[in-house]
């Protein structure tokens, strides 16, 4: 019996070796850019405030930051005894190591467009951006300009000021290679949920609302809202659920909440409410953010605040902020008590009605309205860690020197 022997195939010593899987990624490092206008009013009677006391804008989000811009009117540091104004930039909130570029400028208001420009942006920065290492870590100039030369020239116009600062936070991502770029479609379940109640399809249950009636589904109403579900189905439900009457809402809010219970978004209020009033909208979602809390539904109530806080206006404010603590709308009561804390704001609003009823209404809101007034110009950044405040004239609070233009 002859045996076999199966020699393996090694390959041969000039084959070239197989080629090794290679994959890639990269990062990409860039800044996200924000800037912020910020006015100041009335320069002539913020000087003499004092020697390190500032004016504050408000907060602005930037790069997911907040940030603030402090103006000192009789400067920040005492050795210059007043000869300049300072302006700086500081992180607002929480933070470590935050990386950014700055640009602080203060506007020619005569039309020529010779700004004065403090700017990382632009520039080769030997020391790469600026770190800002906690809340209250500033960036800006003690010795911006001497406040002879500010008091004469085309900044200063009307009294006002008008300075516009520039952040641009550094963000840095690493990204691998996409395996597939297939793109899903937006849900439409809304749109489903909306053709099924137009076209009253299997509704099994009638809702009387003043004199009108709007066939649903009792299991999208239960499912859509936690007080549908109790009175549909929960063990003090109705007796006959039915037809169902609704009390203590208008037939066009109904009708409103019901299209976005199966549409899952705001209706055309203006429309729905029948008037053309330019503040028909505002009272429509008034109405129906009063009808959201009723029932349950957290999504619809957010909607109407962020629209109310949009159309903030003289003729709605008042009647806004009441709602705004009778439903314990924190948002936007703060929105409300920040536009009428403002002068001008405050007298034209006080001629309305909606400020009459706001005061018999809410009169501990009013009480609320005097302090922000009060603290308007305070601001909650406490300015820290600066040591012996080495800041040179041209330079940014570490003594690094960033040239100053002038457009």
């Amino acid at each position: 019996m002859r045996v076999l022997k199966e020699t393996p195939n090694y390959p041969s010593p000039q084959s070239p070796p197989s080629p090794s899987q290679v994959t890639t990624s990269t990062s990409k490092t860039d800044t996200v850019n924000g800037s912020h206008e910020f006015k100041i009013s009335g320069y002539t009677l913020s000087k003499g405030i004092g020697i390190g006391k500032y004016i504050a804008s408000d907060t602005f989000v930037v790069g997911g930051h907040l940030w603030a811009i402090y103006f000192y009117p009789d400067g920040k540091s005492t050795e210059d005894n007043s000869t300049y104004v300072s302006l700086f930039i500081a992180l607002a909130s929480e933070g470590t190591d935050v990386r950014a570029l700055f640009e602080l400028s203060l506007l020619d208001q005569s039309g020529k467009a010779r700004h004065k420009v403090h700017s990382h942006f632009g520039r080769a920065l030997e020391s790469g951006p600026y770190t800002l290492k906690y809340r209250g870590s500033m960036w800006g100039y003690k010795r911006f300009l001497k406040r002879t030369a500010l008091e004469t020239s085309d900044y200063l116009k009307d009294d006002c000021l008008l300075v516009q600062c520039t952040v641009g936070v550094v963000k840095s991502q690493t990204e691998g290679p996409k395996i597939y770029s297939i793109s899903p479609p937006p849900s439409d379940i809304g749109q489903h949920f909306g053709q099924l109640l137009e076209s009253v399809e299997g509704t099994d249950i009638n809702l009387e609302v003043d004199g009108e009636i709007f066939p649903a589904h009792k299991l999208v109403l239960a499912a859509r809202s936690p007080v549908f579900r109790a009175q549909l189905y929960g063990p003090m439900r109705d007796h006959n659920t039915r037809w169902i009457k609704v009390e203590e809402i208008e037939a066009p809010v109904f009708k409103a909440l019901l299209h976005f219970i199966y549409w899952d978004a705001l209706p055309e209020l203006q429309e729905l409410a029948g008037l053309s009033s330019k503040w028909a909208s505002a009272l429509m979602a008034q109405h129906l953010l009063a009808a959201a809390d009723r029932y349950g539904l957290e999504r619809l109530r957010s909607l109407c605040e962020a629209k109310l806080c949009e159309d903030v206006a003289i003729n709605t404010v008042a009647t806004t902020l009441a709602l705004a603590e009778q439903h314990h709308c924190l948002q936007m009561k703060s929105v409300c008590l920040k536009f009428l804390a403002l002068p001008e704001n405050l007298k034209a609003v006080m001629q309305t009605d909606g400020f009459e009823y706001l005061k018999e209404s809410c009169p501990s809101v009013i009480t609320e309205l005097l302090q922000c007034i009060a603290r308007i110009s305070e601001h909650s950044v406490v300015s820290s860690g600066y040591g012996s405040e080495a800041a040179l004239d041209g330079g940014d609070v570490i003594g690094r020197r960033v040239k100053a233009r002038v457009y």
